[in-house]
């Protein structure tokens, strides 16, 4: 191995430890609100009975793991005491640890992208952003378009929430953040105008990335999806193939609402990826083992911090990981 190719292995383990690092201080809240409580219910010569069980899903369910993802994991632990003939409890938590992983592995969120690769046929790759007003739509962006700069593409985005006042004004904030460019127009303009005119700069200037933000709403079902699909067929005249993706960001501090969300907005549009945001900021982030597992669509990034670079793309294998951290302090002896 040549002095570079040690160097950028060393980079890459350095950046790769920062990262799960800033995953597990985002994860504090949710580690201490789940596996504090399962570290509670699970001491050492407590007996292993069907009341302990109906603790660990009590526990599991609200700390928002879900019913579905829970009725699985308490199953599966379940015929592994009884195979096994397992009587000490202080075993189930390596055992959750490990079903939770083999669940989260087996989900489509295992296959999402962690090196935001593109296909060099289909440039510029075209990614729509939906999500209602309030769940981090706008610093998603700015993060995704960062994430992708740092990966060498070059970004544009395109304005196209023109409803909400001082939409466009925090998004070009982000966007500048990012080093990007930004097309918007005044606010009441047509949306599918603005991605219209976006995707045309941005295959004239060769431009990788498009990135377009949309309006945050839900109220009106037939509304978004009329203007989701009008956005659609008016950017395949510049390029047939566009949008490649359609993100769906979710606040995780609402919980099972951002899996009922999640599933709202499936009825309306071909989502892709769900991006799970505010993760640092609550104790909810059982939600994303409860995405991960009901929904057919992987989630692609999660916000772990409100810097610029604290958007990463999602690693379940990492997630658990960190989620099971044990960050207690040991006692030694002198």
């Amino acid at each position: 191995m040549g002095l570079f190719d040690k160097l950028k292995k060393t980079f890459t383990n350095v950046s790769e430890k920062i990262s799960f690092d800033r995953l597990t201080e985002g994860l504090a809240k949710t580690r201490d609100s789940i596996v504090g409580k399962l570290r509670s219910a699970l001491f050492a010569g407590r007996k292993i009975d069907q009341q302990l069980l109906d603790e660990i899903e009590e526990i599991l369910i609200t700390s928002d793991v879900g019913v579905t993802a829970t009725t699985h994991i308490i199953a599966r632990i379940s015929e592994r005491v009884r195979r096994d003939a397992v009587e000490n409890a202080e075993e189930i938590l390596s055992m959750l640890k490990e079903e939770i992983a083999t669940m989260m592995a087996a989900s489509p969120s295992a296959e999402a992208d962690r090196t935001f690769s593109l296909s060099k046929g289909e440039l510029p790759h075209v990614i729509m952003v939906v999500g209602v007003n309030g769940v981090g739509k706008t610093t998603t962006i700015g993060k995704l378009a960062h994430n992708y700069r740092q990966a060498g593409h070059s970004v544009l985005i395109g304005a196209a929430d023109t409803f909400r006042a001082a939409a466009n004004e925090q998004l070009e904030v982000w966007a500048t953040r990012a080093g990007v460019d930004i097309v918007q127009q005044q606010q009441g303009a047509d949306p599918a105008a603005v991605a219209f005119d976006t995707l045309k700069a941005a295959v004239s200037r060769n431009t990788d990335v498009v990135i377009i933000d949309t309006a945050g709403r839900l109220h009106n079902k037939l509304g978004l999806m009329q203007e989701l699909e009008k956005i659609s067929r008016v950017m395949k005249k510049v390029q047939p193939s566009a949008p490649h993706d359609i993100f769906l960001v979710l606040d995780a501090t609402t919980g099972q609402n951002a899996l009922q969300q999640a599933r709202e907005f499936t009825k309306v549009a071909p989502i892709t990826g769900i991006v799970l945001t505010k993760l640092d900021g609550t104790a909810k982030g059982g939600a994303v083992l409860a995405i991960a597992h009901a929904m057919n669509i992987p989630v692609r990034y999660i916000g772990v911090g409100e810097q610029i670079g604290d958007l990463q793309p999602f690693d379940p294998a990492a997630y658990v990981e960190a989620m099971f951290e044990d960050h207690r302090t040991e006692v030694v002896d002198a």
